[in-house]
């Protein structure tokens, strides 16, 4: 890593101890495989290696167990305080820690991800500007992370665009991409002069690629912070009462797909663009739960590489966000009712057998 100042190499390290502490903590909320992706990644941010740099097998075997004694380490820990000339800042407490960090050209960005992870970060700081209110930060090199990979984050009114895990999150996409997404992905790809058969060519375009596809994770992140259609407080109430859950996961997936369906989210972003690759991009990695509740852009995705019409494109995601909203009201009314009875237990199973079991989702499926 790059050589920091020893008042910021203080704070990068408190910082780094956050991000092992919530590690240790959340390990266990992934499987096994989720895992190994999350640690490679670590390990190669760690390593300075490029996205599609792999080392020997028993250089990274090597490495877990190091990563897994420092978690062990740390384990029954709290977060600490952040503290900066003597003074103590809350790790959430963004406002207060970057009124030190960005008139020296870094920012700290921290929230809670899935199953309410919190995340950790500290970065160079390349831009700021404001869109509708928004303060939209782009971070380039990270001297702080944790085991989440994320291209974007948004906490409070502030966007985080972070430059280079966007990178290695394009790639591992791009790498484990299912069969059923390469006809999507081969059209992003040649719309951006890429051969899909040619390593080089992808690794020499990777850079810009993914910097000109975070416009539309900065799309996600505002169609979410916009949402009006489900209540932030109530979405938390249910996460936090069914964690580790398929209605947990229905949750987040219904949140997320407001974001982007929303009048000024990812996707009428891309439609008003008219933004072809990035429109595959979304198709082709487009899975799991999303897939099955969102199925109208897969049909119009088909209609548009056959006629170019955008029509049909902002058709779907009008529908899809008509069917999201339905899907969200029968979600908080069953949970609500649920509460108010003071049973949640008749919650989880009216949710089951409304919401999930028609998607093929059952409870230990």
């Amino acid at each position: 890593m790059n050589k920091l100042s020893p008042d910021i190499d203080a704070i990068r390290e408190q910082v780094l101890q956050n991000c092992a502490i919530s590690d240790a903590h959340h390990a266990g909320l992934y499987s096994i495989c989720g895992l190994a992706l999350r640690l490679r990644d670590l390990y190669k941010w760690e390593m300075g290696l490029d996205p599609w740099e792999e080392k020997e097998s028993s250089e990274l075997l090597e490495w877990i167990g190091e990563k897994e004694e420092e978690w062990e380490s740390v384990a029954e820990k709290g977060f600490q305080d952040i503290a900066i000339h003597g003074k103590a800042f809350d790790p959430l407490d963004l406002a207060g820690i970057n009124s030190f960090l960005e008139p020296k050209g870094l920012l700290y960005g921290a929230g809670y991800v899935q199953s309410m992870k919190p995340t950790f970060f500290l970065a160079v700081l390349e831009e700021k500007r404001k869109e509708n209110g928004h303060n939209i930060y782009l971070l380039g090199k990270e001297f702080a992370r944790d085991l989440m990979t994320l291209p974007a984050l948004s906490q409070d009114n502030n966007v985080f665009l972070r430059r280079e895990s966007a990178m290695l999150f394009l790639w591992d996409k791009i790498l484990f991409l299912k069969k059923s997404g390469r006809q999507a992905l081969n059209l992003a790809l040649e719309s951006y002069g890429v051969d899909e058969k040619e390593p080089d060519s992808l690794r020499q375009n990777l850079g810009r690629i993914s910097r000109a596809e975070l416009e539309t994770y900065l799309y996600h992140e505002i169609g979410e912070m916009e949402d009006t259609v489900f209540d932030r407080q109530i979405w938390r109430e249910i996460v936090s009462t069914f964690p580790f859950s398929p209605i947990e996961l229905l949750s987040r997936t219904l949140k997320d797909l407001i974001a982007d369906t929303s009048p000024r989210g990812r996707l009428m972003h891309i439609v008003g663009e008219q933004k072809t690759a990035s429109l595959a991009f979304y198709v082709a990695f487009l899975d799991g739960m999303r897939k099955e509740l969102f199925p109208e852009i897969l049909d119009a995705f088909l209609d548009f590489t056959r006629t170019g019409d955008w029509g049909v494109i902002g058709q779907a995601v009008s529908e899809g966000l008509a069917n999201a909203k339905r899907n969200v009201e029968g979600l908080i009314r069953i949970f609500s009712k649920g509460k108010d009875n003071g049973d949640t237990a008749w919650a989880e199973k009216e949710i089951e057998e409304t919401l999930l079991a028609p998607l093929g989702i059952r409870k230990g499926a």
